[in-house]
């Protein structure tokens, strides 16, 4: 077996050794990551969506009882979970008009977000193709 040299292997380590390829391998690792992570993102909202549209009713109460745990959690708050779960403890009308208004801006906040990143024409934007 006779070894012979390799043009582009030379070339590919004379890169990699390079400092100012290092500077471009450093720039370009961050972008991938920024990407990465904003592919992430996209993708959580995207199944946050999903899942709401997919059962509002089960998604809000889910969520309703993540918020409630997690706000427990940080005031230092104990509570009857069994009691709380009952309808009485949830049925003032005020209350239910508010939380209601609040999911929906909510979840069109979300959407607004979601179609802006995912470049989505919005209905009533005046532009026809």
């Amino acid at each position: 077996m006779v070894e012979v040299d390799d043009n582009l292997k030379l070339q590919m380590n004379n890169f990699m050794v390079s400092t100012v390829s290092q500077g471009d391998i450093m720039t370009l690792d961050q972008k991938i990551y920024e990407t990465v992570d904003s592919i992430k993102a996209l993708k959580t909202k995207r199944e946050f969506m999903l899942s709401f549209a997919s059962d509002p009713y089960g998604f809000v109460n889910k969520w309703l009882i993540s918020q409630s745990r997690d706000l427990k959690v940080m005031m230092n708050i104990e509570g009857d979970p069994e009691e709380e779960r009952k309808s009485r403890f949830l049925s003032k009308r005020l209350a239910q008009g508010r939380v209601c208004r609040y999911f929906y801006a909510k979840v069109q906040q979300r959407r607004a977000e979601l179609e802006r990143d995912l470049g989505v024409r919005q209905l009533g934007s005046g532009n026809s193709n």
